[in-house]
């Protein structure tokens, strides 16, 4: 039985025996289940690699092998890469954000695995990334093939993509209300009781997986002991400004190294520098090896001191100044070592490194605060405060964070500091940047899908899909019985004038020679150069829809030319687009 004939039997049984809302809701609990099941399987193997490789090593010396084990990991995973799947799996989130706003929501097959052996790989021998990009990358590839294959519109495919990166991330974290939120602030989902329902399914489906087949306290569990005090809301807000300047160094650094890393043209090069850059910072600091909860776990449960082990620092424990020095460095090179990872040809994310960098932000700024007003923070709380902080500031994504930190902890009575702190640092980073690390270069291109309908709906729309080629070309050379001639053959009544090598010289309008159309005696002695001129405004081909808009509402003319390189390539008409644009608002808004 081939594929087309066993989806017309499904396709048949579905329409005479279950509704759509019916369906929709048992693929958002099939798709939320796989998103669930590949975050288990992912988090177990990294665990168990990550500890079989550095069982045995020396709590008060330094471990050599830490210089080696990110190289390696680097090394396959980019062999893997190379040779295997032979196409980009980095920049997860990037990925599927790209998808949904140029690509109808379509993800590769490959995306279902790829992305889970190669951060296996990374993150497993050390590499200081995270695995939540990838995963939810997988997830959502999952949604979207299920969705392909079945070949549903574009919405419900989309609302797949968010269903499995919901499962996902609940499947991670064992944080369902987090994971909804993830899929509408970070996805950029529709908020419709439509979306919601099927979110929801797929976060609780992932979530009740992860409990079922891991129990809880596989990333870490900490419960908030220490009650909110009014007293020291000035600290969280000041917390926030400074997690939310933090978050504006994690994202400048991480763009400016990526660049960096890009800019090397050998790939063979860019891989040894990477993985060398980073197995020369784990070997310093070996809590930046891999996602480096285990440093935040030692962090909230008051065991700081032990995140020295293995390093050449360990001689600081007990200096709480030092210590705190200690921690800056972490913050600081925490960053470097997770994009040396990633442009060395490693696959992670940056989920994880936010947390962690926002954990141990806090932690050092409670230990500064309390060196000049003894015992007045408690230093897990600020930890965890800013986790949030640092995760809304370069996610843009406030309520994400908040929810994660409080399910994830069970700190529902810490939720004020943790508003006041992830609100402010959003706010600050807001200032110096505009859009979130997942979403910058695909503002750059114009490629950004969000929450301004307008906006949203635009970016769904390609020009090349728009032009309208059957205008009739003229020369500048023809005469007005030459152009009588073509006008009589064409439906249109305006005429491109282009040379011999197709470069745009103008347009003729039809009503412009209306009144010497019938006038014999000039049909060989007026020139279509003498009757063209070079409208006010054209388009290149290579433009957004946003722009096209843009210049139909600063222009009258109701034909804009486009053109590629000066070459005329076609018109794009206000009727044709506005046509376009209707049908996918109304798309967008059927629910």
């Amino acid at each position: 039985m081939n594929s087309t004939h066993f989806y017309q039997k499904i396709h048949s049984f579905r329409l005479r025996h279950i509704s759509p809302r019916a369906f929709l809701i048992f693929l958002s609990v099939v798709t939320g289940a796989f998103g669930g099941l590949a975050a288990i399987v992912l988090k177990n193997a990294v665990y168990y690699l990550h500890h079989f490789l550095i069982r045995g090593f020396s709590a008060k010396d330094f471990n050599l092998l830490y210089l080696a084990y990110p190289f390696i990991g680097i090394l396959i995973t980019y062999l893997f890469v190379k040779y295997m799947v032979k196409d980009n799996i980095s920049h997860g989130i990037s990925k599927i954000l790209r998808s949904i706003s140029k690509e109808q929501s379509i993800l590769k097959p490959h995306n279902t695995y790829t992305s889970i052996i190669a951060s296996t790989l990374t993150v497993g021998f050390g590499g200081s990334v995270g695995l939540e990009a990838p995963i939810v990358l997988t997830g959502s590839a999952l949604g979207s093939n299920i969705g392909r294959f079945l070949r549903l519109d574009y919405k419900t495919v989309t609302l797949l993509v968010g269903c499995g990166a919901a499962g996902a991330i609940a499947g991670i974290f064992n944080a369902p209300i987090a994971a909804v939120l993830f899929g509408l602030e970070v996805l950029m989902l529709d908020l419709t009781m439509a979306s919601l329902i099927p979110l929801l399914l797929s976060a609780a489906t992932g979530t009740t997986l992860s409990y079922f087949l891991m129990g809880r306290g596989f990333l870490f569990s900490f419960t908030v002991t220490d009650p909110f005090k009014l007293g020291n809301l000035p600290f969280y807000l000041l917390l926030g400004a400074f997690t939310g300047l933090v978050s504006v160094y994690f994202t400048k650094a991480n763009f400016s190294l990526e660049t960096r890393f890009a800019n090397i043209g050998n790939k063979t090069l860019r891989m040894v520098t990477g993985g060398l850059i980073t197995g020369l910072l784990i070997f310093l600091f070996p809590p930046l090896y891999g996602e480096g909860y285990a440093t935040l776990n030692a962090l909230l449960t008051g065991q700081g001191g032990s995140i020295l082990e293995g390093s050449i620092f360990y001689a600081l424990n007990g200096n709480t100044l030092l210590f705190a020095g200690f921690l800056l460095l972490l913050v600081v090179f925490k960053v470097i070592a997770m994009t040396a990872t990633n442009g060395g040809g490693g696959v992670g994310g940056i989920f994880a490194p936010s947390l962690f960098v926002g954990g141990v932000a806090g932690y050092m700024l409670a230990l500064l605060i309390n060196i000049f007003l003894p015992g007045k923070i408690p230093l897990a709380n600020f930890a965890l405060a800013g986790m949030a902080g640092v995760m809304s500031g370069v996610m843009h994504a406030p309520l994400t964070a908040i929810f994660l930190i409080a399910e994830i902890t069970g700190g529902y009575q810490f939720f004020i500091p943790l508003i006041f702190t992830a609100i402010a640092s959003y706010l600050t980073i807001m200032y110096f940047e505009p859009h979130s690390i997942y979403t910058k270069r695909l503002a750059a291109l114009g490629e950004l899908i969000t929450h301004d309908k307008d906006k949203a709906t635009l970016s769904r729309m390609t020009i090349e899909k728009l032009i309208e080629r059957n205008f009739l070309k003229v020369s500048p050379e023809a005469t007005l019985g030459d152009l009588v001639k073509i006008v009589s053959q064409s439906q249109r009544n305006v005429f491109p004038v282009v040379d011999a090598e197709n470069n745009f010289m103008g347009v003729v309008f039809i009503n412009d020679i209306r009144h010497i159309i019938f006038n014999h005696e000039l049909y060989d002695t007026v020139f279509v150069s003498n009757l063209m001129f070079m409208p006010d405004v054209y388009v290149n081909r290579s433009a957004t829809m946003e722009e096209v808009a843009q210049k139909l509402h600063d222009t009258a003319n109701y034909n804009i030319p486009v053109l590629e390189n000066g070459k005329y390539v076609g018109f794009v008409s206000r009727a044709n687009v506005f046509s376009a644009y209707r049908k996918l608002v109304k798309e967008f808004s059927e629910d």
